[in-house]
């Protein structure tokens, strides 16, 4: 076994896996299976109002039991969700969308294939998460830079400076005071949103 597969198995053993199945011969099958993967499974029923939160993979099953389970979704948790379909129907589809599950398993449920929807499952859930971490950062980084430019905009009209001497005034502060461009934004924001209370904050003209 190479050592990129062993750690991917090694990864797999550590997970916390809870399914969400009435007892029976089908969840057997999954438990069985997972365990030789070596996961340590918990399984639940009756079908739990909440996503468990200390669950790093969640088997569901979908059916009418989850209609009644309020929220339910991928957006809200940071476990993988794997569903496991007993029918192919437009409702049963529409709920299995919603869930936005990052795999799924119909029956018959068998041995085979679940380890392969495991790991596909795992690989989906982390790419998702890295891009909503990008966007994050992105969506940050654009608040940041009209906060910037709105720091800019009250130093050109108060002081008369140009568009770059602006930002190279907040730069240099920033530099001096070891603090980043977006808090000395903050500063002259907060500092002319207070003159202006006081009735100071913009120059009379000449």
């Amino acid at each position: 076994m190479s050592s990129g597969a062993r750690r991917l198995f090694d990864d797999l053993r550590t997970l916390q896996v809870v399914v969400i199945h009435p007892p029976g011969e089908d969840r057997t099958v999954l438990e069985e299976q997972l365990r030789r993967i070596g996961c340590p499974v918990r399984p639940v029923w009756p079908f739990p109002a909440q996503l468990p939160a200390d669950a790093d993979v969640i088997f569901f099953l979908v059916g009418p039991e989850l209609r009644t389970a309020g929220n339910w979704c991928a957006a809200d948790t940071h476990a993988t969700l794997i569903a496991l379909s007993d029918y192919e129907n437009p409702t049963a589809l529409k709920m299995l969308v919603d869930t936005q599950a990052h795999g799924v398993i119909t029956k018959p449920y068998r041995s085979t294939g679940i380890l392969s929807t495991l790991v596909l499952a795992r690989a989906s859930c982390g790419y998702q998460r890295r891009l909503e971490g990008k966007i994050v950062k992105l969506e940050d980084a654009i608040k940041a830079r009209r906060h910037i430019e709105k720091a800019m905009r009250i130093l050109i009209d108060t002081h008369r400076l140009s568009e770059n001497d602006a930002y190279e005034h907040m730069r240099s502060r920033a530099t001096s005071l070891r603090v980043t461009v977006g808090e000395i934004a903050t500063m002259v924001i907060d500092a002319h949103e207070a003159m202006d209370k006081l009735g100071l904050g913009r120059p009379k003209p000449s």
